[in-house]
């Protein structure tokens, strides 16, 4: 599982260290390979693996559905393999743009995925989350987490 989080600099070709923690769920899985998509301000990374289940589960959407015609269009198009070579990725150049990545990055891990945000981004999001884990807390008490 992808867990804690770390402050990285990608480089002017969009090459991005993994942190060695996440490096060693994947050579766990065997994993030489990750799947990246962009979601709201930032991009979710999986493991291939991972990403094959939920490829699965979308394939089985209704047809016609509009939910699900979104979620296709926007998420599932939107995501590129990326090799994991010396423990880095490269970051199509389409992915940066859509999160907004400049060159200070955060990593968090999300147990089955990690995400990426541009620094400034993740801090924002961080305050947003933090003000609101009071109330979440009390609402996952209540589903015994």
């Amino acid at each position: 599982m992808f867990r804690g989080r770390s402050r990285h600099t990608l480089d002017e070709k969009g090459r991005l260290a993994i942190p060695a923690r996440f490096r060693e769920v994947l050579d766990r899985k065997g994993e030489e390979w990750v799947v990246v998509t962009h979601k709201d301000d930032s991009l979710w990374t999986f493991s291939r693996d991972d990403w094959r289940l939920l490829e699965e589960k979308a394939a089985s959407l209704p047809l016609f559905d509009n939910d699900g015609i979104a979620f296709l269009r926007y998420f599932i198009s939107g995501a590129e393999e990326c090799k994991v070579r010396n423990g880095r990725i490269t970051i199509p150049q389409n992915l940066r743009n859509d999160a907004g990545l400049q060159k200070e990055v955060v990593l968090a891990g999300q147990l089955k995925r990690f995400e990426i945000w541009d620094s400034q981004k993740w801090e924002a999001e961080f305050r947003r989350v933090k003000e609101a884990f009071p109330e979440a807390s009390q609402s996952l008490s209540e589903l015994r987490i």
